[in-house]
Order: C-alpha cells, then sequence, then structure tokens
C-alpha cells in the first residue's frame, strides 16, 4: 500500500533502525527530517537518500534536550511546511544488573528512552493540532512486554513508552494517530553501549538470532501508510526463531 507524500522527522536516525526508516520511507515517495547527534553519519544518509531522487534534510539532535527538540520538529515544518508523522526512535541499552548500581546509565537510559519521547510529543502536539492532525510513531521493544535480568531500567522505560503511547491515543481523539513499535532482537548498535562485561556476553548470545533493521522499516512503513481512519496501534516483530 501506498499513501501520499508525507513528512517525516525521524529521531536516532544516524544508524540501525532510524536509518533504515528513512531509506525506506524515502523511497515511499515521503519527505524526510533527520536527527541524531552524529551529523557526519546524517550528511551522508541525507545525500544518499537525495542522490536516489529522494527528498530529505537534517539537523543535529539531542532528544534529551527538550528546546532542541522542539528546534527540530519547527525547522521540520519551516523546511517543509508541516510534520506530518513523528517518529520517536531514539534509545539507548546499557544493559546490567541492578546491583551493580550504574546510576548514571539508569539516568542516560531514562533520559533518552522516556524523557527523548515525551519531548517529541510535546514537541510535535502543537504542530499536529494547528494543521489538523498527524501521526506519532514510538519505538519500543519486546522489552515493553517482558522483564529480563540486566534489563530491568531499559524494559521499565520501554513499558513506559507503550503507556505513554496507550495514553496519547486515547486522548487524541482521533485526530493525531499512534502507533507503537516494538521490536525483537533486531541487528543495530544498541547493543554497543553496554559496558557491564557479564550482561555484554549475554546480550552477544541473545542477539546470535537477529532480523535486520529494515524489516522494522517495513511495520513503520505499513503503520504510516494507512488511510487517515485506521490507526494501527501496535506491532511486535520478531525473528521467527525467537523464543522470547
Amino acid at each position: 500500500m501506498t499513501s501520499a507524500a508525507k513528512v517525516v522527522a525521524v529521531t536516532g536516525a544516524s544508524s540501525g533502525i532510524g536509518a533504515a526508516t528513512a531509506r525506506r520511507l524515502a523511497t515511499d515517495g515521503h519527505r524526510l527530517f533527520l536527527g541524531a547527534r552524529r551529523t557526519d553519519r546524517l550528511d551522508a544518509l541525507t545525500g544518499e537518500i537525495t542522490a536516489a531522487g529522494g527528498s530529505a534534510a537534517f539537523q543535529r539532535l539531542d532528544v534529551t534536550d527538550a528546546a532542541d527538540v522542539r528546534g527540530f520538529v519547527a525547522a521540520a515544518r519551516d523546511r517543509f511546511g508541516r510534520v506530518d508523522v513523528v517518529v520517536n526512535n531514539a534509545g539507548v541499552m546499557p544493559l546490567s544488573p541492578l546491583a551493580a548500581l550504574r546510576v548514571d546509565e539508569w539516568d542516560r537510559t531514562i533520559d533518552v528512552n522516556v524523557r527523548g519521547v515525551l519531548y517529541g510529543i510535546a514537541a510535535a502536539l502543537p504542530v499536529m493540532r494547528a494543521q489538523g492532525g498527524g501521526h506519532v510513531v514510538n519505538v519500543a521493544s519486546v522489552g515493553a512486554y517482558e522483564v529480563s535480568p540486566t534489563a530491568a531500567v531499559y524494559c521499565a522505560t520501554k513499558f513506559a513508552v507503550r503507556a505513554i503511547s496507550e495514553g496519547l491515543r486515547q486522548e487524541s481523539g482521533g485526530d493525531v494517530r499512534v502507533t507503537l513499535v516494538s521490536p525483537g532482537v533486531t541487528e543495530s548498535e544498541l547493543a554497543d553501549g553496554i559496558a557491564d562485561p557479564d550482561a555484554k556476553a549475554a546480550m552477544a548470545a541473545y542477539r546470535a538470532v537477529a532480523i535486520p533493521a529494515t524489516a522494522i522499516a517495513d511495520a513503520i512503513a505499513y503503520a504510516v501508510a494507512q488511510p487517515p481512519e485506521v490507526d494501527v496501534n501496535e506491532i511486535v516483530v520478531r525473528p521467527s526463531a525467537s523464543v522470547a
């Protein structure tokens, strides 16, 4: 299914699911505004998309800074005239046992995974309300449905994203569509931030079976492509061989 071209702002777009989503949505004819901290990668991705005939621009973005997120969404609107979809994709996963007391990592996980999503919603809602509608896509995880050792804080943040998404859906009155996309093990750089050696080793084994980031991009594209009266609320995408 295809849909009319939309303006889509994507956070965490420099790699993994974010970059794959940008490529897929650009192929579908949407106009992309990309955000992340690594501007060299954003520049390369934007160049790739435009060279292929797509439309894309970028701006450096720190999702833990509310003003930065507001500026990002405002810049997308200024560049393209509106913002139809915001994909809150930026996330971190520094796993460790709670007893390791990596409080700084807990804070960072909450800041990026929860506050980053809330800041994205806060920036997008006024724009979407003013233009008469929009779509918020929040990328969570299978960790939004289950908890495993070393992942308590990470899973807590993804449970929060799931709750926030459902609350936003109920409050939107149909004006703003809300989709929660929860990937299982997916090829990405997410596990690179794990500093705890035991958690890192366990995750390496856990990630032995993984699906490509394009599988998640396809799920996001499916939700975005639906007609205005259809709101795809939750999509869980796992490797077919996964038991978790």
